[in-house]
């Protein structure tokens, strides 16, 4: 297979198994990145990651451009040899962490403006400057600069979004040369399915015209501004749509999620990837993902409790400890305790995501999605 080629291997009424070439490995899908925001999945050690089977790790180009610096990453022979993991990787563009700053920041047709958030400077971005950023940290796949809407948003306001997204995709299509990398575009438009499938339709375009002369086109799409503060049952309402107006030969990444029943769902739609800090962030709180829902290891019954976190799951730290012990750690705050948890819950979205796959394959996913919507675990999510 040559670079970024996608081999559609299976579909199941939606769902879909991709395999996917990258300079660092191929990647399987469905999929879930375990987020390295600062080059470093928190508490987890790249030999972790890779008894884990991760396959992808996300790094965040606002706070890597931030500290230690883009040239820095370079200087060390980019992400891959600073932080010393050797899979696929993936940049976001840092657009959602810069429109989080919503006080600082300051929009032009050019590009966007605002104000770091570790020493307070002054910063603007070029879709070409943002591209150029990137190309330096050296991630496997990189994301197009874009505008996300916050929800609630006005129409107006997320057709703005879509609008500079769309202008931002042809700038960074142009400005990205790198052809050890891949550029995804990003799937704007808010909960309006008019504004989503516009956007999707801008995307083809702009690849069109890329193509028309000599240029490149997306090596897949990522479909942003969901999980912004609405329910899953509205994201839901257009996910299913706005995934099956992109192209079939290539990924499609919904961005920010990893609630494992959406991640089931969203499958169903037709989506191959995900990323979020849920499942290390809930970790580092005492939350445990298992079988029978989430755990609160905190909780007093589980003080003397000698059995293994979750009796389904074989993840090291199941196979090794107690919730007894696990809860002690917890309670004392104890770092130990924060990455046990860590590796349990990333262990488990990696997992559920290759019996996805296997269901795929087998042609048995409506079967796997309606076993998953029946059990205790689905009833927390």
């Amino acid at each position: 297979m040559q670079l970024f080629e996608c081999t559609i291997d299976a579909t199941c009424g939606n769902a879909r198994a991709l395999t996917y070439t990258t300079a660092h490995g191929n990647f399987c899908t469905p999929m879930f990145m375990p987020v390295g925001t600062h080059a470093t999945v928190k508490g987890i050690t790249p030999d972790q990651l890779h008894v884990l089977n991760s396959q992808v790790v996300l790094a965040n180009t606002y706070h890597l451009a931030m500290r230690p610096g883009a040239d820095l990453v370079a200087e060390a022979g980019g992400i891959h040899e600073f932080m010393q993991y050797d899979g696929p990787m993936l940049t976001d563009s840092g657009g959602f962490q810069v429109f989080s700053l919503a006080d600082t920041v300051k929009l032009h047709d050019d590009g966007v403006e605002f104000q770091s958030i570790y020493d307070g400077s002054h910063v603007f971005w070029t879709p070409e400057e943002n591209m150029r950023i990137q190309q330096l940290i050296g991630a496997d796949i990189v994301m197009q600069l874009d505008q996300c809407a916050p929800y609630p948003a006005s129409r107006d306001f997320v057709q703005r979004a879509v609008d500079y997204s769309s202008a931002w995709a042809r700038r960074c299509l142009a400005a990205h040369t790198r052809p050890d990398q891949t550029l995804f575009g990003i799937v704007q438009g808010g909960m309006h399915l008019d504004l989503r499938l516009e956007s999707v339709r801008r995307l083809l375009e702009i690849e069109q015209d890329s193509l028309a002369f000599g240029g490149r086109r997306f090596g897949g799409f990522g479909i942003g501004g969901y999980s912004v503060g609405e329910s899953h049952e509205v994201m839901f309402e257009t996910l299913g749509e706005v995934a099956r107006a992109l192209p079939q030969t290539r990924p499609r990444y919904l961005m920010g999620v990893g609630n494992p029943t959406t991640l089931v769902r969203a499958v169903a739609e037709g989506v191959d990837m995900f990323d979020c800090v849920l499942p290390t962030r809930t970790a580092r709180m005492g939350t445990a993902f298992s079988s029978t829902g989430r755990m609160n290891m905190r909780n007093a019954k589980f003080a003397h409790d000698f059995t293994p976190l979750d009796h389904e799951c074989n993840c090291y730290t199941c196979t090794h400890f107690t919730r007894a012990y696990i809860r002690h750690l917890v309670k004392q705050d104890e770092m130990l305790g924060g990455i046990l948890l860590s590796l349990h819950n990333l262990h488990y979205l990696l997992d559920l995501m290759r019996r996805a796959r296997e269901a795929v394959l087998a042609g048995e996913y409506d079967a796997f999605l309606a076993a998953w919507m029946a059990s205790p675990a689905a009833k927390d999510y």
